[in-house]
């Protein structure tokens, strides 16, 4: 991914709503939710739904889909992935991460 794809669906994400529905939808799944259910599961009102989901469409982080007379939307997850890869390609310097934890004589210990 390049950083310029990264900066559009972090900015798409630096909302409370846009996040809302983000982490929704991860949790739906391939088969995604109806505009309407996403409005009614968050409590937003379908103009500002309309407004957020545009966003992480231009974003390629949601993908809509005409099913009927309503509009399914799904994680677009290659972009969701190519994001997390971006966020962890130089992670510890090509070492495995692990968590430590600080001892009390300010040693650190990793945990396994």
């Amino acid at each position: 991914m390049e950083t310029k794809n990264a900066l559009s669906a972090f900015a798409a994400l630096a909302q409370d709503s846009r996040l809302a529905v983000f982490r929704l939808l991860v949790q739906a799944g391939p088969l995604g939710l109806a505009a309407s259910k996403i409005a009614e599961q968050l409590g937003i009102p379908p103009s500002s739904l309309s407004f957020h989901l545009k966003e992480l469409s231009h974003a390629d982080l949601v993908v809509p889909l005409q099913k009927g007379r309503f509009v399914i939307y799904s994680v677009n997850f290659d972009t969701m992935n190519a994001l997390m890869a971006f966020m962890t390609e130089n992670c510890c310097g090509g070492v495995p991460c692990s968590p430590t934890l600080l001892c009390a004589d300010g040693s650190k210990e990793v945990v396994t």
